[in-house]
């Protein structure tokens, strides 16, 4: 029988919960941080965001403000940056940073960015997968169905693959972010911008450790049973 939640399955989530508690902690560690410092542009990160854009060709792209704190994200669909209240009104070392990097995305699909769109490709693939892997693995444990345990673990692997695609898209969005702040700005944008983005890459990180981890185990214990 399939013993889902045994010893090694506890330390799995002790993992995975240092892991997404401990990144989540330091990248609003930074970003508080950096908030307090104020930019050298002496406007709000929508504006200087909006600056980033026009240099790099992406002139056509909007930006619209969204609820919540750090939900900022960019979206092809609308060609907007969505960014939070603080980061679209804020002129911190740290909004400018956060709204740079959403800049960083438009840029990416403004260009064509290969890993940009790949991973867009696999959105709808992964949205299908998240939904029904976890019902199949289910029935495969409920009736001793190996056979639909073992397609469950190969739907899994898709948020697997997804994961570690979106760590290049996202390093690159942060490097063009600190490249336009290091042309445009001054030491203290780049410093600021290095220290908030990378703090937010770790977590990009630690999500693509946790599926890894998670499909390794779901792996050895197929092959155990």
């Amino acid at each position: 029988m399939y013993y889902y939640y045994d010893s090694a399955y506890i330390i799995v989530l002790i993992i995975t919960m240092v892991l997404g508690f401990g990144t989540q902690a330091y990248i609003n560690s930074m970003y508080k941080k950096w908030s307090k410092v104020q930019g050298s542009f002496g406007t709000t990160g929508a504006q200087v965001a909006k600056r980033m854009l026009d240099a790099n060709g992406a002139r056509t792209v909007g930006i619209t403000p969204v609820s919540g704190h750090l939900t900022d994200y960019y979206d092809p669909r609308d060609n907007n940056l969505h960014l939070s209240d603080e980061n679209m009104h804020a002129g911190s070392v740290a909004s400018v940073a956060v709204a740079c990097h959403e800049a960083g995305h438009a840029v990416q699909h403004e260009q064509g960015y290969f890993p940009m769109k790949f991973r867009a490709a696999l959105v709808p693939v992964v949205n299908f997968t998240q939904q029904t892997w976890g019902l199949l693995f289910m029935i495969g444990l409920v009736f001793g169905a190996m056979g639909f345990v073992r397609l469950a673990i190969a739907l899994y692997a898709f948020s697997v693959i997804f994961q570690l695609v979106t760590l290049p898209v996202e390093i690159d969005a942060s490097r063009r972010a600190v490249r336009y702040l290091r042309s445009a700005g001054t030491g203290v944008d780049e410093k600021g911008a290095r220290q908030v983005l990378t703090a937010a890459a770790l977590t990009y990180v630690a999500a693509a450790l946790t599926s890894i981890i998670q499909l390794l185990y779901l792996l050895s214990r197929t092959r155990r049973d």
